[in-house]
């Protein structure tokens, strides 16, 4: 990880950085003297736009696991799965298995000990499996 400079004070290895402007900053008071001034997110270049839009749905190393794009966005556009996700205990259990030092745990437990997980779940893969006719034997 590189360290920048301050941009209010210009101290070396400023470890914050502006959500918005990205920008470095040292402390509570140059972030707070840095609030006063406008900041704007960071432009990207004409290049990496157009870079970042045509592998924007592209998969490195694709495995058998990958989920294609498509059944992505079905799930992004499920109502089934919004209105699971809806449930700030559904989102707190979520976070407890991506924090987890051992996630593949941490869903063993939720499946078992919570029935919302499972709804969600089963949301998720009625989107992303194969129908029954479909499946190989």
């Amino acid at each position: 990880m590189t360290l920048k400079n301050c941009c209010v004070c210009g101290k070396d290895d400023a470890p914050y950085k502006c959500p918005t402007c990205r920008e470095s900053y040292c402390s509570v008071g140059c972030c707070k003297e840095h609030k006063t001034q406008s900041c704007e997110p960071p432009v990207l270049s004409e290049e990496l736009k157009a870079h970042q839009s045509a592998n924007r749905w592209k998969y490195d190393f694709p495995t058998e696991d990958t989920v294609p794009m498509e059944k992505l966005q079905q799930l992004h556009d499920s109502k089934e799965l919004k209105q699971c996700l809806q449930s700030s205990h559904l989102r707190n259990v979520m976070k407890t298995v991506m924090n987890s030092p051992n996630p593949t745990e941490a869903i063993a437990l939720a499946m078992k000990k919570e029935p919302i997980f499972v709804e969600m779940a089963d949301a998720c893969l009625k989107v992303v499996e194969l129908p029954d006719h479909a499946k190989p034997c």
